[in-house]
């Protein structure tokens, strides 16, 4: 996912003990005997995952089937879902499922007669990751399936139900799912933890006028019945399952990519992002197969709270990205590469989280300079490279390390481009000294001998070790290897990324803040959106008032319809409490919901009174379009506001 997400350390839960009953209970029912899940946590060990209630290593879901209604009136799914579960060791009484306000009304087990009655309890909620669901295993039965029949909260966090008013159409309503990073629990019944990989179809139930799609096999040319099937042979962890439901149509990028959108920005997006065949195409020759069939895009409306979520055969896309010029196109890149490095090798447990971020970041980077140059590759690089410098300057020594200790925490409270760029630098600095022939070799082998499996850091490090390390012995040692992973802050032997038009612009830069020259004699003709931003993200953090109007008036910045140059600027005018820009900021922060864009605004604004009565005046309006994780972090920001 291209969106600066928390890193957290994941680590399993241990079931609890309890004998299985011999006569099936009503529904609900527990019993008095049962030990709470949550007392069962233990110490942090790679590989687990504290942010699960789940016992795979006990029993085990393989396959899900889901049969869900969309109800928009009441605004939940409701409906069932059928799990296939391998008992894995022979005294596995309970199967532990992760949930979070879920209203679950039936838990049943397939015997030779039937469906029968099983007990189960729902324990209390934890505040971060919900409740378990425990469900009681009938004995002597291995492999066994089980149905639950439940229906999701109104307010589920990884749901966003939105009126006609709130889509591009204003005809229909629309609905989408984010399941990552613990969200699926909040609406389906799973064991929810990126160790666990899983099979899944499903019936989606919908009014006749909307179309649904899923991350899974989707058929372009499926007729609006009401009733959608879909499948997805490959195993995938929970976070990457995802639905979508609205006014959709499709059109074809080329023979195995394609876009979904509203009907009013199908064409757009289309030709924005045209060059995602060639980029599928130029991938593959680099790291070996795409192995998921079709990649397509789903173009969701403005609020959804992430520049893409990298849900597999189809990645969910923010509007903001629509630029006009395909300057924003690094995001579509970055979610392609994740078919390699996420989705077809996945991090564990959510404290290895780099294994998917940083590997994509780098996959990402090499896309861009084959597809577009490196020049422009090199520029944004650069812009990442400042960025998380500028992020090592303010967070903790505990937060800058690859593999990283979060327990205890909310998954969307930290924000952080560590797992990213520090990731990907880790990468650029191994192919710096193997070259880049070799290192490309290794990334290939290592696709492969992984291929649709979740693996820890020190999965990873063994393997590097065996087949890069070894195999080229006095290249790199492992200890410098382990300071990129378990270090903190940017080891000495980066290597820092370069622009030379970046120089131009910076040279530039001074002239004008020292008087020399105004901002109507820079030549910006043949400028870039990153030459902008790289022009805007390295002015002083106070300007005058004459210096904000040279610039606005000088390139209508205020008015700028690229959301990455407008923030730029509307951060530096709230900074320096630039009045002009206020009406574009409301509109700004009312018509996008993205979290990269509109967070940081909200904390520049935060820091002044009247930026905090502007910005809860603003909010107030805001915030019924905002998906539930934009909700939670603004209003954190502003409750917590003088």
């Amino acid at each position: 996912m291209k969106v600066k997400p928390v890193v957290l350390l994941a680590v399993l839960l241990q079931a609890c003990n309890g004998s299985v009953e011999p006569a099936a209970p009503a529904a609900g029912q527990t019993r008095q005997d049962a030990k709470p899940v949550a007392a069962a946590i233990q110490s942090a060990t790679a590989g687990y995952d504290h942010h699960s209630y789940a016992n795979p290593h006990e029993a085990l879901v393989r396959h899900l089937a889901l049969d869900l209604t969309a109800d928009f009136e009441q605004q939940v799914l409701k409906g069932y879902v059928v799990l296939d579960v391998d008992r894995v060791v022979d005294n596995a009484h309970e199967l532990i499922l992760d949930t979070r306000d879920l209203d679950i009304q039936d838990v049943s087990v397939r015997r030779d007669d039937g469906w029968r009655q099983t007990y189960y309890r729902l324990e209390e909620p934890d505040p971060n990751l919900g409740s378990a669901l425990v469900i009681d295993l009938p004995e002597n039965q291995y492999s066994l399936q089980l149905r639950i029949r439940y229906r999701t909260s109104p307010s589920a966090s990884g749901l966003q139900w939105l009126t006609p008013a709130q889509t591009a159409g204003k005809q229909h309503p629309f609905l989408f799912t984010q399941s990552q990073a613990i969200h699926a629990r909040s609406w389906i019944p799973l064991q929810d933890t990126p160790g666990v990989r899983v099979t899944y179809e499903a019936v989606i139930r919908t009014p006749s006028d909307l179309l649904a799609v899923m991350s899974a096999e989707n058929e372009p040319n499926t007729p609006r019945d009401g009733e959608y099937s879909f499948s997805m042979p490959q195993p995938i962890p929970a976070y990457l399952i995802a639905l979508g439901i609205g006014d959709l149509v499709f059109e074809a990028m080329g023979e195995r990519t394609g876009v979904y959108a509203e009907p009013g920005l199908v064409e757009a997006a289309a030709a924005e992002f045209a060059d995602t065949e060639q980029m599928l195409i130029t991938t593959e020759q680099m790291f070996g197969p795409y192995r998921w069939g079709r990649y397509d895009l789903l173009i969701l409306p403005p609020s959804f709270p992430f520049g893409g979520m990298e849900n597999p055969r189809l990645s969910f896309i923010t509007p903001t990205v629509i630029a006009g010029d395909k300057s924003l196109v690094s995001l579509i890149a970055h979610e392609l590469a994740h078919s390699w490095s996420g989705n077809l090798i996945t991090n564990a447990a959510w404290r290895d989280l780099w294994l998917n971020e940083g590997f994509t970041s780098y996959l990402e980077s090499r896309i861009m300079e084959e597809i577009y140059g490196p020049d422009r590759a090199a520029m944004e690089d650069v812009l990442g490279y400042q960025r998380v410098m500028q992020e090592i300057e303010e967070l903790p020594e505990s937060a800058e390390v690859l593999a990283i200790d979060l327990r205890g925490k909310d998954p969307d409270d930290v924000f952080s481009n560590i797992p990213y760029t520090k990731g990907q630098l880790f990468l650029t600095w191994l192919e710096h000294e193997y070259g880049r022939e070799r290192f490309d070799s290794f990334l290939r082998q290592y696709f492969d001998a992984f291929a649709f499996q979740s693996i820890k850091t020190e999965t990873f490090l063994k393997y590097l070790q065996k087949n890069l390390i070894d195999a080229q012995p006095g290249v790199v040692s492992m200890s410098e290897i382990k300071q990129w992973v378990f270090g903190p802050g940017m080891p000495a032997s980066v290597v820092v990324p370069e622009s030379d038009a970046f120089e131009r612009v910076a040279a530039l830069s001074e002239r004008w803040q020292s008087g020399e020259i105004t901002a109507s004699e820079i030549d910006t003709s043949n400028w870039t959106v990153h030459e902008w931003r790289y022009f805007l993200n390295n002015l002083p953090q106070r300007l005058t008032e004459a210096q904000l109007d040279d610039l606005d008036s000088s390139f209508s910045l205020t008015q700028s319809r690229n959301n990455e140059v407008a923030h730029s600027w509307l951060l530096i005018a709230v900074r320096n409490e630039y009045a002009p820009v206020y009406e574009r900021l409301e509109d700004y922060l009312v018509s996008i919901g993205r979290r990269k864009l509109i967070v940081p605004l909200y904390e520049e604004l935060a820091k002044t009174i009247e930026g905090r009565e502007f910005a809860r005046r603003v909010y107030a309006i805001a915030r019924p379009g905002y998906h539930p994780l934009a909700v939670r972090t603004v209003d954190g920001i502003l409750s917590g506001a003088g």
